[in-house]
């Protein structure tokens, strides 16, 4: 009779720790979802397409990689260099699969070499759904 006890006793499973768990990421998403919109460097200037296709929704997986117009390479405010970058999206492809989209901002004045090493990055690790953002009207 006492061996029925333990028995029972045993198969409960703690569901705390994970349910904590899930909390916190999902704190985690909610917070860096708001942060990825306002991570944006307002110092990038886009090139103009007047006659590119407009483009109101984005994907929430879309990874947004930067290239200022000396060449600077950046996710939100960190900066990588083509390998760093190439490591990152390696990691992406591991975790996430190669379907994940990847938005270039380029400065209007960044040479074509620098975004052309984007471009390598995400190609060498399996990445192929690019787009590049630009302004299709200017304000004024």
């Amino acid at each position: 009779m006492l061996k029925r006890k333990q028995r029972s006793g045993e198969m409960g499973i703690n569901m705390t720790p994970m349910i904590d768990v899930v909390f916190q990421l999902i704190i985690f998403f909610i917070v860096t979802l708001q942060l990825d919109r306002d991570m944006l460097n307002e110092r990038i200037q886009l090139a103009e397409s007047p006659h590119g296709p407009a483009q109101e929704k984005r994907e929430p997986r879309t990874i947004i990689i930067e290239i200022d117009h000396r060449g600077r390479i950046s996710i939100g405010s960190a900066q990588f260099t083509p390998r760093q970058l190439q490591g990152l999206l390696r990691t992406t492809v591991e975790r996430h699969g190669s379907r994940v989209p990847i938005l270039i901002r380029a400065d209007g004045d960044a040479n074509h070499e620098d975004v052309r090493r984007v471009m390598d990055a995400c190609t060498s690790v399996g990445l192929w759904r690019m787009q590049f953002a630009a302004i299709k009207e200017h304000a004024g």
